[in-house]
């Protein structure tokens, strides 16, 4: 009876299979999820800042192919048919003749002649002292700050030259200004 149950053993060790996973294992999954989410994100994203298109608002289209070379960061000044924005609040109205003579002389410090917008100005310098205090209690060092230009394809030369003066005159010194991608040849 013993070599029967000895023998009844072997064999049964000799057929039996492996065990299976039975169950979902929940790691690897999530690991493997992460991994699509993060490739589809890179993939499809091409820029970091969505416009939305409208009649006030329609960004000129550029003639290079190349991809720019980082990501821009900034404060976003836009540059609509009506309205300069700063952030998100509009701080300037655009006045219909603005092609001939750019803002108003009520918005301006002195004469139509000048080049710098006032209230521009005052909401620039407002987002200035905060991006200084905030390099301040980082450690970082007190430089100039950037700003990406976002204007509307028929943008008068004069409009644009007076909030690139002010953005200078308010420590601005780096400007990106943002096209939609050129057709590819």
């Amino acid at each position: 009876m013993a070599t029967y149950k000895r023998e009844l053993r072997a064999e049964l060790k000799r057929k039996a299979l492996e065990p299976e996973t039975n169950y979902l294992n929940i790691t690897a999954m999530m690991d493997m999820m992460t991994i699509i989410l993060v490739f589809l994100l890179k993939s499809l994203s091409t820029s970091t800042a969505t416009i939305p298109q409208s009649t006030d608002l329609e960004l000129p289209k550029s003639i290079l192919t190349t991809e720019p070379d980082a990501e821009p960061e900034g404060l976003v000044v836009m540059i609509s048919k009506s309205n300069i924005i700063v952030g998100d609040r509009a701080v300037c109205p655009i006045p219909p003749d603005a092609k001939d003579y750019g803002i108003e002389a009520r918005w301006k410090r002195g004469t139509r002649n000048d080049y710098y917008v006032v209230p521009l100005g005052a909401a620039l310098q407002d987002w200035r002292s905060t991006d200084k205090r905030i390099r301040q209690a980082l450690g970082k060092p007190d430089s100039y700050s950037e700003a990406i230009v976002i204007a509307d394809s028929q943008t008068p030369y004069r409009l644009l030259t007076e909030v690139l003066f002010t953005l200078g005159q308010t420590e601005f010194a780096k400007f990106h200004m943002m096209v939609l991608q050129g057709e590819k040849k």
